[in-house]
């Protein structure tokens, strides 16, 4: 198969057939601009609506050979397919395109699945074989493009007149458009803000015109709490779109290897009182790379801004006047309690969750145990594994009943996951005849009982590969 796309201008196009799929086809034809023709003994319903609004000519009978007269293309779509063979047959002897609904060796062209950005088109095709998976993919494709995708086309047509003018040199304006493409002018268009867009391409357009060096911009996104298919579209997009990524220890490798492959990648991964990159050094070296003109990726696991220093990390780079965006990340008190079955709040057993880290700013600060000590609510300690035995211990000095309902989650939402469900009495002893690793969650409430009815993520088992 050779994909082309056709223009429709100045085109006839006939359809044969009045059932549902002749409706599909000219619902798609219309949508193009196509000059569409019906003859069949009868119209759908939905087919008589165009039809009664002058989009559509019908003609109730059966086909007849003079109907291919100044005809570009034809879709035979009727029930019957000795005649469905018969007009493609027709159709080749005089040259005409035709498609053949359900019958791809009979067609001499496929209608493949369409993305519609107007005026960017995309057209997936199985050349025939399965129109479902083609289907399939099209509606991964319609998640994954922005529905302001062509309004971001429109922008560059607008102004590349002007851009061959300023820069004329064709690698330079390749340079140039890769640079408003993949970075901020093309994120604000996007997000729906069109005029600051055009303002801040002028300006960069400027600063191309004086060879003025431009500092590059900062994305600082959540990466989840380890499946890579809670990622959100936006968060991809910026990952395959980054010059380097800084990560953490939780970014798993699975959301790693969804990096843009030609990044430089940059570990700074964290244990408790073991840090590759001090959190200054961090914050200093996100500063560096932007200036240097690059799309700096920090990719941080769970929620950049719930435990994740998230705002340490922005307040230096507004400091030195650098541009970045936050892209928000399923945090692991939500995702991990999902996949164990744990709702964080349910209205027969709580009406609060809190979310508490043991790892505090100053050394020796001590949690408000008598406000997390409550019954009808969930508390999550998030980094508590070290710490498991003095929360359960505090938790009932303050007030729980030592048989409250306890879990702890490993590596929650990954083929690793695994659950310890407990009481605040013997959740400390339950762990550690387990031998868990890190990263864990501990979660403490009455929500805790549920865990064993409404379970349903199946990780892997332990003897699997």
């Amino acid at each position: 198969m050779l994909p082309l796309f056709w223009n429709p201008k100045s085109r006839k196009c006939l359809v044969v057939g009045g059932g549902d799929v002749a409706t599909r086809k000219v619902s798609l034809l219309l949508q193009c601009g196509v000059s569409v023709s019906i003859v069949s003994p009868r119209l759908s319903r939905n087919l008589q609506e165009p039809v009664n609004r002058g989009q559509v000519a019908y003609t109730a009978r059966e086909f007849s050979l003079s109907d291919l007269d100044g005809i570009d293309l034809v879709i035979a779509a009727t029930d019957n397919s000795a005649l469905n063979q018969s007009i493609a047959q027709s159709c080749k002897q005089r040259n005409i395109l035709v498609n053949v609904v359900d019958s791809r060796d009979t067609s001499s062209v496929i209608f493949g699945s369409l993305v519609d950005r107007d005026p960017v088109q995309v057209a997936v095709s199985s050349g025939g074989a399965s129109p479902v998976l083609a289907r399939s993919l099209r509606s991964r494709l319609e998640a994954y493009i922005p529905a302001a995708f062509g309004e971001l086309s429109k922008l560059v047509s607008t102004y590349r007149p002007v851009v061959k003018s300023t820069l004329h040199s064709p690698h330079e304006r390749q340079k140039f458009w890769e640079s408003i493409l993949e970075g901020p002018v093309a994120e604000l268009v996007l997000s729906g803000f069109l005029d600051d867009a055009k303002r801040m391409l002028e300006r960069q357009l400027d600063d191309w015109r004086n060879k003025t060096v431009t500092s590059g911009e900062v994305y600082l996104v959540g990466a989840g709490p380890g499946d890579p298919d809670l990622l959100t579209f936006r968060a991809l997009r910026l990952m395959q779109q980054a010059d380097v990524v800084v990560y953490d220890r939780l970014v798993s490798k699975p959301i790693l290897d969804l990096v843009r492959r030609g990044a430089e990648k940059i570990y700074a991964g964290k244990k408790s009182s073991n840090h590759t990159i001090p959190q200054e050094g961090i914050n200093a070296l996100l500063v560096r790379l932007a200036k240097e003109g690059k799309r700096v990726l920090r990719l941080k696991g769970g929620d950049p801004f719930i435990f994740g220093r998230g705002g340490e990390e922005i307040e230096t780079l507004v400091d030195e006047g650098i541009t970045f965006q936050v892209v928000p990340g399923i945090t692991a008190a939500s995702g991990c309690a999902t996949y164990a079955g744990i709702p964080l709040t349910h209205r027969d057993y709580s009406q609060a969750c809190i979310f508490v880290t043991g790892h505090q700013k100053g050394e020796g600060a001590d949690l408000h145990w008598d406000a997390l000590a409550k019954k009808d609510q969930t508390v999550v300690f998030y980094m508590g594994l070290s710490s498991v035995g003095i929360i359960c211990e505090k938790m009932i000095e303050h007030g729980l009943e030592k048989h409250m309902p306890a879990a702890l989650i490993q590596q929650g939402t990954t083929p690793e996951q695994k659950v310890v469900v407990g009481t605040l009495e013997d959740l400390p002893a339950r762990v550690a005849a387990e031998q868990i690793q890190p990263p864990t969650l501990i979660i403490i409430g009455e929500v805790v009982r549920l865990h064993k009815t409404l379970q349903w993520f199946q990780p892997k088992p332990p003897s699997a590969p």
